[in-house]
């Protein structure tokens, strides 16, 4: 056995290079491929989200199983991202990156030739742990290659490549689909990934792996963190769907979460080798950079989904409208990095974040007079000012949070920031769902009531509606039939749009509360360098 392992150990060995050492040129080739692939692996995320009505016809896949096609990707890649510190201390950055690459094209390439809807739900697990390795390593390498005037763009790319990419994954999904079909989602992630594991390997030498770690690692402290973070993002997926703890499985799911948590918490501040490094918590900077990320994330996945629901639920839009429509936001993020780049080495970056934060609140404010009249020229402003202020929330959150962290932890520091913004998107969904359906249901009641009040005025429009449908059929009960169900697919689509404008009051309020803590943050130096925050 040991002789088997010795080649692999010498692989290991020969991939440590000193990043000091190594041209500006191979750097920035390096940090590019790895943050496209970083790219590729948010982008999963969101890029099924306008097409799940194809898969779930190809696969004759029920409503609650289709659901499960997000969910599976989301649980795995929650529990990898904390992970991936140990396994990049263990195996060196360029082997887990590379074969991360190598598995993430290989699921991606079996979910496309997915024949049942419990084969694409395995894959896309395996999709989203692997993917998940890919995310903080992409990080942590960004910000150890670069020093001085060069870091100062990697909070931008790394800012950039997390919220672009989920915004934009509704558009790709639904053009892919419509200009091809569904499996070209997953198909067209298969070049990239091969060029990805053979590129990296090749110009990533960046550390050294301990392989002697695999030999100390503490399953307790393992299991318990899977248990924890999956049992979390299923309660959060599938609580709105099921009247959260009234049903007995996300109970169950909600008390193992705890549970985990508790264990996990042990293990982290009292284990000898725990798996997942809390140290950063030490430092405030780092903690309200992470609570930042947090509403960042609440924000960014929870208006990504609001939109494209509102859309296909309320105005009938089908993928490739609503990708033409949500585009905007992409658009305006691009858009804003020359001036967030520019700016963040001449102000405050705490001004910054206070400026993003209160233009993603005023974006998602001018989007609380939505009705059902509402499509692409209607929302362009909103979600243009919304794209723009998202990245001056995201470029100092990330400097904030991994640029003022010491070089020993920013593996460490990585991996809690990246999975505080899943872990805030994961919340945002939820809470969303359950808004929306809550006071969905008392607008309805309102609407019917308000109608109840005035019989006269319903009973005139009643009678038109009928008369309007008696010209379309001679059948007098029919015609009143046909009435009676616009009249309440009225109802369901002014009560639906006053519950979309609560859930963006409520996220524009949510912003507005987080403000005053960017001000106790220390935020690194101007020109990028890094310093220990506390």
């Amino acid at each position: 056995m040991a002789s088997a392992a010795l080649p692999f150990r010498r692989l290991l060995a020969s991939a440590a290079v000193d990043p000091s050492t190594m041209s500006l040129r191979r750097k920035f080739l390096l940090f590019g491929i790895m943050a496209f692939g970083m790219f590729m692996a948010i982008l999963d995320i969101q890029i099924v989200a306008a097409s799940l009505n194809a898969v779930q016809a190809g696969l004759s896949a029920g409503p609650d199983e289709i659901a499960w096609v997000q969910t599976s990707y989301l649980m795995a890649e929650v529990v990898m991202i904390p992970l991936s510190a140990f396994l990049v201390r263990s195996l060196s950055t360029r082997w887990v990156f590379a074969g991360s690459a190598a598995l993430f094209t290989l699921s991606s390439a079996m979910c496309g030739m997915a024949g049942s809807i419990e084969q694409m739900i395995a894959f896309r697990a395996i999709q989203g742990f692997v993917g998940g390795a890919m995310i903080p390593t992409a990080f942590a390498t960004g910000f150890t290659l670069f020093e001085g005037k060069q870091r100062a763009f990697i909070p931008a790319i790394m800012g950039l490549v997390p919220t672009i990419a989920p915004a934009i994954g509704p558009t790709v999904g639904g053009w892919v689909t419509d200009a091809y079909s569904w499996r070209w989602i997953f198909f067209m992630n298969i070049v990239p990934g091969i060029f990805i594991t053979i590129a990296v390997p090749l110009l990533g030498r960046i550390d050294k792996g301990d392989l002697s770690m695999l030999k100390r690692i503490d399953w307790l402290h393992l299991v318990s963190l899977i248990v924890f973070l999956a049992g979390l993002q299923y309660v959060l997926e599938e609580g709105p769907r099921h009247d959260w703890f009234q049903d007995t499985k996300t109970a169950i799911a909600g008390w193992a979460s705890l549970i985990g948590f508790c264990v996990f918490m042990e293990r982290s501040l009292f284990g000898k080798h725990p798996l997942v490094n809390l140290r950063p918590f030490r430092r405030r900077t780092f903690a309200i950079a992470c609570f930042f990320n947090t509403v960042i994330g609440f924000g960014l996945y929870a208006s990504v989904y609001l939109t494209p629901l509102f859309l296909g639920r309320v105005r009938g839009f089908n993928s490739t409208e609503i990708g033409q429509t949500v585009f905007v936001q992409g658009v305006a993020m691009t858009c804003s990095i020359p001036f967030i780049v520019l700016l963040s080495q001449r102000v405050d970056t705490r001004i910054l974040i206070i400026c993003g934060l209160t233009g993603f609140a005023a974006s998602l404010w001018m989007t609380t007079g939505i009705s059902p009249q509402w499509g692409f020229e209607e929302l362009f402003w909103c979600q243009a000012l919304r794209g723009f202020s998202m990245m001056f929330c995201a470029v100092p959150a990330v400097g904030f949070g991994i640029g003022t962290a010491p070089p020993e932890e920013v593996g460490d520091a990585s991996g809690l920031f990246n999975l505080s913004r899943n872990m805030g998107g994961a919340v945002g969904i939820a809470l969303v769902n359950t808004w929306l359906q809550d006071m969905g249901k008392t607008h309805w009641l309102h609407l019917s009531e308000a109608m109840a009040a005035a019989p006269q005025g319903a009973s005139e429009m009643m009678s038109g509606m009928t008369a309007m449908m008696g010209q379309m059929t001679s059948d007098a009960s029919q015609a009143a039939l046909m009435a009676d169900s616009i009249v309440n697919r009225i109802l369901v689509q002014q009560s639906t749009s006053l519950a979309f404008d609560d859930a963006f009051g409520r996220m524009a309020l949510l912003f507005v509360c987080a403000l005053p803590l960017a001000l106790l943050a220390k935020p690194p130096p101007v020109g990028g360098e890094a310093v220990a925050a506390h």
